[in-house]
């Protein structure tokens, strides 16, 4: 009888982390399990300050737990790797260098001796292509737009074929027009690639849309996970279409009923705020 447990592609495991102060150490996060499996979307969602950036810092390898750990196709996660790569709201694109030259530089720091002059270009070539951007591959990130910043640094995330591509906020900066846009080709390549995705967002449609799975982080200090909430819509998924989608409206009443009944944030909001929360509710505080 085979008595093997399937392992999971990443897990998180009574994770907790505690940062000094000169108070005393302040407890950021406390037991926090997640496990994903390969090819899943995730998002995380909390009010501010409950943790959401400090899981994926940890995933990432940029932060070191004080309790718990975590395993990416059974390693122990303990440092930054190429397995896993990071997209911030900011793009952190290099100014001096065109958006070709700055996904070269990952593509040559991950595949330097695996990869022939040729093979960079045309791998370079097509995660640009995957993007929509090889129109501008000779553009300085000051001759493009905000969105297409961000297009690029996705690009050269995944130009280095990441296991893991971690979102931190990916489109917070942009306008609506634009972050929808991205939200599209977002899910054309997880369609493509069918990669692992873990995203943070305070938006809660964007969750919806996006996600296999959302994450709702309780509030801090010592956040945990709260509840997380599987969405069952069919992919590919078409935005308009899901608008008057009763299940669509269903998942995004849970999230809301989380944030702001189960997780209400105990703090003065301007009357701007109230009037914002009364028309939609549609973003975290």
């Amino acid at each position: 009888m085979n008595t093997s447990i399937k392992q999971k592609h990443l897990e998180l495991s009574k994770v907790g982390i505690e940062f000094p102060t000169p108070k005393g150490p302040f407890c950021a996060l406390k037991d926090v399990d997640l496990k994903i499996d390969k090819g899943e979307f995730i998002s995380l969602i909390g009010h501010s300050g409950c943790g959401k950036s400090t899981v994926l810092n940890i995933v990432a390898g940029l932060y070191q737990a004080t309790q718990g750990g975590v395993l990416l196709d059974n390693k122990e996660v303990i440092q930054p790797g190429p397995e896993r790569a990071v997209v911030f709201q900011n793009h952190s694109l290099l100014p001096w260098l065109t958006a070709y030259q700055n996904v070269e530089l990952a593509v040559k720091q991950v595949f330097k001796g695996k990869m022939n002059k040729a093979e960079m270009k045309d791998w370079i070539n097509h995660n640009l292509e995957l993007v929509h951007m090889t129109h501008a591959a000779d553009k300085r990130p000051d001759e493009i737009s905000g969105g297409m910043k961000q297009r690029v640094g996705i690009a050269r995330a995944l130009a280095m074929q990441p296991k893991i591509l971690l979102m931190d906020e990916p489109f917070g900066a942009l306008d609506a027009l634009t972050r929808a846009h991205l939200q599209d080709s977002l899910m054309e390549i997880h369609a493509e690639l069918g990669n692992t995705v873990i995203m943070i967002t305070h938006d809660v449609d964007e969750a919806v849309l996006l996600s296999d799975r959302i994450v709702m982080m309780t509030n801090g200090p010592s956040a945990t996970v709260g509840e997380i909430l599987k969405v069952d819509l069919p992919r590919p998924r078409d935005r308009l279409a899901l608008a008057d989608q009763p299940d669509y409206n269903h998942y995004r009443h849970e999230v809301l009923t989380f944030l702001y009944e189960k997780q209400r944030k105990v703090e003065p909001v301007s009357t701007k705020k109230k009037a914002t929360e009364a028309k939609g509710k549609n973003k975290v505080a």
